[in-house]
């Protein structure tokens, strides 16, 4: 064999070498050189009614940052310790690239302790948009002193036995009840109308050229969602009794042409599980500051199941939205092509998953997944 030859086999030995070091040690490398991802171009995506975002909510367009002559009262709100500094920095990294450098919505982080000035320097150069950094008042993050302990620990160590994730975790169940009742009335979010909701080490695959909030507002929509799934029953076993006796007390707070078929096959007699994936959400605060939520929130405050139980803000939030609202004031974005681990959002409409150069591969979007509600959302709709 002569030497050209041996080189060339050399080099191509090489190759091959470092394209499978790529594949197994970077996913997202191994996913855009999979043959899966390669063909689906070809392939394209399961056809679905999807109602598009109307030319007005797409400002002019280049490679460039973008100044938008009008802007909602809105936030990205994050939720973040000290200790999710790498994973904050690729979400915000991430949103920016897609959105926000044409945008310029401000960011409100809060913590339950203060940010020390490492995460507020790593973290302030990604953006040329207002940031702000926040700490969680005590009274709205510590389980409350009227929740008995004993009684709380019993329900944990029994979670742990089942093995229920953060079936243990006090710091957890804070954030569920923070999350649920107390964010929007933090004061650095009190003078905004609506947030997005965005966690530490999240993906957005796709160019983002529209502005959701200005569609929301203009649309009359209170609650926007990527994902839909069935919560686990185990961590919410008397959530929906309790919710039946908060209808039963107050039913003037039950709005015309709910979303009640999303949650229940029965009428609302028994809970289906259905929620909205609540680590993405786009949402009017007026909602969550209205009578209806306060009361609502309250109202299962009051019961104890953040903490005798597990009970999530996905569900809370879902339920309410739901119930309180109209369901045409609910908006699924198929548009925005999102990822939390282990789950995806991917754009159904094949045109918006070419245009908006999306990195997620079709067939993996959770909406076919049989965990999935969306199929419930959309027979409702």
């Amino acid at each position: 064999m002569n030497m050209t030859l041996r080189y060339i086999l050399a080099v191509f030995g090489a190759v091959i070498t470092i394209h499978y070091v790529l594949s197994f040690t970077h996913t997202e490398y191994g996913r855009a050189t999979s043959l899966s991802h390669l063909t689906s171009h070809f392939t394209g995506v399961n056809p679905v009614d999807i109602t598009p975002i109307p030319d007005r909510y797409f400002p002019p367009f280049s490679n460039d940052t973008l100044s938008v002559d009008r802007r909602a009262n809105a936030t990205f709100v994050i939720l973040a310790r000290n200790s999710d500094i790498d994973g904050t920095v690729r979400s915000i990294r991430e949103i920016e690239d897609r959105f926000n450098r044409r945008f310029r919505y401000p960011y409100v982080l809060l913590n339950e302790e203060p940010f020390s000035d490492e995460f507020k320097k790593r973290v302030s150069v990604l953006s040329a948009a207002k940031m702000e950094f926040g700490t969680i008042p005590k009274e709205h993050w510590y389980q409350p002193s009227s929740i008995d302990e004993g009684k709380a620990e019993a329900g944990r160590n029994s979670m742990v036995e089942q093995g229920i994730i953060y079936g243990g975790s006090v710091s957890y169940r804070n954030m569920c009840r923070f999350n649920s009742g107390f964010f929007f009335r933090h004061p650095l979010m009190e003078k905004y109308r609506w947030y997005w909701r965005i966690e530490p080490d999240v993906h957005f695959h796709c160019d983002i050229k529209f502005d959701p909030f200005i569609f929301m507002e203009e649309n009359n929509k209170i609650y926007a969602f990527t994902i839909a799934m069935y919560e686990f029953e185990k961590t919410i076993p008397t959530l929906w009794g309790h919710v039946k006796d908060f209808i039963k007390l107050h039913p003037q707070y039950l709005a015309k042409d709910n979303a009640m078929g999303f949650l229940s096959e029965t009428g609302g007699d028994t809970y289906n599980l259905c929620h909205f994936w609540s680590n993405f959400e786009i949402a009017d605060m007026s909602f969550w500051r209205g009578e209806a939520y306060t009361k609502f929130f309250e109202y299962l405050d009051q019961q104890g199941g953040f903490y005798y139980e597990r009970w999530g803000d996905a569900p809370v939030h879902s339920i309410a939205a739901a119930l309180f609202a109209p369901s045409n004031q609910i908006q699924f974005f198929d548009q925005i092509g999102y990822e939390h681990n282990p789950y995806t959002h991917c754009p159904r409409d094949e045109n918006t998953w070419k245009d908006e150069k999306c990195t997620c591969d079709p067939k993996r979007n959770f909406d076919y997944d049989g965990y999935s509600c969306m199929s419930k959302w959309d027979r409702l709709l």
